[in-house]
């Protein structure tokens, strides 16, 4: 892709425009047999990111949420912050966009991008929040840095400028300046996407992917195939 990056590097707005449909690769990861993948998507999602982690050069828990709030699908890019067989758990603000879509509709999305392995999974599921306890002990966990940026700033609302958010968390830093830790703010927490479907993307030769659909019944999860 040498040839694009130098149609970039000419600032020719109409070049560039022309050269996106010339980006391309091939994909060449690993077959996704049936066998592979086995009868437990968790465990498949574990090697996965366990592999992620070792290869993917920034942030392999980050993930595209989607929701659905009247209407309208909204995607944003958060990190996944644990998982088990309850389900994948993220943070947020109770009062951001993202929190009132799920209010309203609990139904949601995950998307991974592990591009250095050619991989995309997306999780389908239903949102509910973690347990008080559960966010407390995450919130301490946390660099009291980040912590106080979810004290001061009121997420997803309209400020006036940079300004107001330096000034309200220098005001957040006044208040808590002598306390050895924080207390966790009640609008802000985890939430827990409990999965319903499965997709595991492998990219293959000459676009003819592996899909791997993993759907819940009941207590077992059916296991299908899906064309490229």
């Amino acid at each position: 892709m040498n040839f694009i990056k130098k149609w970039f590097q000419n600032n020719d707005i109409a070049t560039w425009r022309t050269a996106v449909s010339a980006v391309r690769r091939d994909y060449t990861g690993s077959p996704l047999t049936e066998a592979v993948a086995g009868d437990n998507p968790l465990a498949l999602f574990e090697k996965w990111f366990a592999e992620a982690v070792e290869l993917s050069k920034y942030d392999p828990n980050a993930m595209v949420l989607s929701t659905v709030r009247d209407g309208q699908p909204s995607g944003r890019v958060v990190l996944l912050k644990g998982f088990d067989e309850r389900g994948f758990v993220f943070f947020t603000n109770y009062e951001s966009n993202k929190a009132e879509a799920i209010a309203e509709n609990p139904n949601v999305s995950l998307t991974f991008h592990w591009p250095e392995v050619f991989r995309q999974l997306r999780i389908e599921g239903v949102t509910e929040k973690i347990s008080i306890s559960e966010s407390d002990a995450y919130f301490q966990s946390r660099p009291k840095e980040s912590n106080y940026s979810a004290l001061s700033s009121p997420q997803s609302k309209i400020v006036s400028g940079r300004e107001e958010l330096e000034r309200r968390l220098a005001v957040v830093k006044e208040q808590w300046k002598n306390k050895t830790s924080l207390i966790r703010p009640e609008n802000w927490g985890g939430y827990r996407v409990k999965p319903t479907r499965y997709e595991f993307w492998q990219g293959r030769v000459n676009r003819l992917h592996d899909r791997i659909v993993f759907i819940k019944d009941k207590d077992s999860w059916q296991k299908v195939r899906l064309g490229a």
